[in-house]
Parts: C-alpha cells; sequence; structure tokens
C-alpha cells in the first residue's frame, strides 16, 4: 500500500487462522481481512481479484502452497509467493535451472569493491556542496536558538559507526538546556531500547519547527565529511542501544550510519524498533548505488511533508 508504484493494490487479506492478528471482518494495517485462509478460493472467485499474494508464514508448508495453487485453478487470480530469503537478500537473488530445478541463488553484499569507492567520493562531495547551501539554513537557525533561550547552539552526542567505534554526532539543539538529566521523570512511547515521545516537553519552540524540517540534522554533513558517517546508511544507534544488540542486529554496524535512510524515507520516529531494524538491515544487505539514489530522492519528500518527525 506505501509503494503503489509497483502496480499493485492491495484490497484484502486473509489471515492464518492460528495467527494471533487473525480476526474475521476486522482491519490489519488498514487492509479489511474477509476471512480465514481455508476460504481463500472462494473468496477470489467472489472477489474476482487478479493476485494472491502470499507472504512468509510457518504455515506454509510446500504441501499447503500446493494445495493452494490447485484451489486457484479456475479463477482469475495468479498466485505469487514472497520467499523468506526476500526480505534478507531481495535483489541478490537470482533464479537459475539446475537439471530442470528451480534454484534462489544469492550473491554476497557488497561490503567493499568499486561501488564502495564511489560511495565513498559521492559522500565527501555531496557534504561539501550540501554544507555551502546549507550554511545560510544552519546560521538562520543558530541566530534562532540563541534568540530563543540564549543556550549553546550545537548539540553533540556519542554515536557508534562502522566495527562498533564511538564517534561524536553533531546537530542542532533542539531541547532545553539540561534535558538529558530529565529523561528519567518521562514516559518512553517507544517499544525498545530508544527513547521516544511525541509531545516531548524538554522540546523548545524553536526545536520543534527543527524537528519537523529535520534542519537540526544538517550539520550531520560535518560527520559525513569528516568520513564517520555516509549520506546515506542505517541509523546511528546510541552507545547504550548497541549493548543489547545480537548478532543479527550487531550487522548494522557492518557500514556506515548515515545522515538518511530507509528508516527515514519508512515513517522516521512513527517507526516501530523491530521495523527501523528490519529496514536497516535490508538496505546492510541490498545496498546499491542505485538504492541510495532512491532513498536521497525519497528523503527530499519526507522532509517536505515532516511525516513522522518529532
Amino acid at each position: 500500500r506505501e509503494h503503489s508504484h509497483v502496480g499493485w493494490r492491495v484490497e484484502a487479506a486473509c489471515l492464518v487462522d492460528s495467527d494471533p492478528e487473525a480476526q474475521r471482518d476486522g482491519e490489519i494495517a488498514g487492509v479489511p481481512v474477509i476471512g480465514s485462509l481455508d476460504e481463500l478460493a472462494d473468496h477470489v472467485r467472489r472477489g474476482g481479484y487478479r493476485v494472491v499474494a502470499v507472504t512468509p508464514h510457518p504455515h506454509w508448508t510446500p504441501q499447503v502452497l500446493r494445495q493452494l495453487a490447485w484451489d486457484l485453478e479456475g479463477t482469475s487470480a495468479e498466485l505469487a509467493v514472497a520467499p523468506v530469503l526476500m526480505e534478507v537478500a531481495g535483489p541478490r537473488v537470482k533464479v537459475s535451472g539446475v537439471l530442470g530445478m528451480p534454484m534462489l541463488r544469492v550473491s554476497q553484499p557488497a561490503f567493499t569493491g568499486g561501488g564502495r569507492v564511489i560511495k565513498e567520493i559521492v559522500d565527501r562531495v555531496g557534504a561539501l556542496i550540501g554544507l555551502v547551501l546549507a550554511a545560510p539554513v544552519i546560521l538562520a537557525a543558530a541566530i534562532a536558538i540563541k534568540l530563543d533561550d540564549g543556550g549553546p547552539v550545537f548539540y553533540r552526542q556519542l554515536r557508534v559507526k562502522r566495527d562498533g567505534e564511538v564517534f561524536t554526532m553533531w546537530k542542532l539543539r533542539t531541547m532545553h538546556v539540561g534535558a538529558d538529566r530529565m529523561r528519567s521523570q518521562l514516559q518512553n512511547e517507544a517499544d525498545g531500547p530508544l527513547f521516544k515521545i511525541r509531545s516531548d516537553p524538554r522540546v523548545t519552540r524553536v526545536g520543534a519547527v527543527l524537528r519537523r524540517f529535520s534542519i537540526d540534522e544538517l550539520p550531520q554533513l560535518f560527520n559525513v565529511l569528516g568520513g564517520s558517517m555516509s549520506l546515506v546508511g542505517p541509523r546511528p544507534p546510541l552507545l547504550e542501544e548497541t549493548l543489547s544488540y545480537d548478532p543479527a542486529v550487531r550487522r548494522r554496524l557492518l557500514v556506515k550510519p548515515g545522515l538518511t535512510g530507509l528508516w527515514q524515507v519508512s515513517g522516521r520516529s512513527d517507526l516501530s524498533w523491530e521495523d527501523s531494524v528490519r529496514l536497516d538491515l535490508r538496505y546492510v544487505e541490498d545496498w546499491s548505488l542505485t538504492l541510495d539514489a532512491v532513498i536521497l530522492w525519497k528523503t527530499v519528500r519526507a522532509v517536505l511533508t515532516g511525516r513522522g518527525a518529532y
């Protein structure tokens, strides 16, 4: 539903009866639930649906999928199956035949090579150009911060970069001085190790505007220019956050953190912890120069709309 350009429009969903989210005549993620999988073929015949898309779930054994394909014979729908592998290695998966049997072949992720060299060059040049263009905006924001409460213009925070090394990340200050000490008095609204609150009383009047349009992030261009960050990458994590990483989540640290990324163009602060991790891991596994270009383009739209920023 979020990517209508792919040519599919999600009309309805059928859920596995054992799924805890399964409910008849309800909704899931804004999609009407029209019944269980046992009734799927009947719903397809009545609704005239053109595609039945199967998403990863333990329910889908080879025997169950085969039966579903048989049930859909004679209907208007084709069957599309999303393998579990596609969540981790989508663009790196190729289908080839071996002795007449279709095989999914997975190439290794590109952590080194010519593409990475080009990315480094684009980062440095892009950051330099970005700083020149953003200088008037940063200056105006700095003046507004000073006039608002007279406190420091910049906020420095320790974050973790590639290979688990710590660096100092720069932002324009959007909270009252001493806001970190007030955190224990507030109710966390996030579902993971991140601290998020939609109407944070620590945010200043000027800070709210800066956050809405991500102006407070512009000083991170200095981090990109210095090589600690990239223009596009996973979200730069806090040091205490990484202490709870399991080996899978730690793969976020295989590449440089980014000024923007899939998390930035997919909801930002509205994302759950699990969704944020999933998007970061997808970026790490599926990185390409084309993906970076698409994310940068979508970032412009996300910043202008201010969606998910708080």
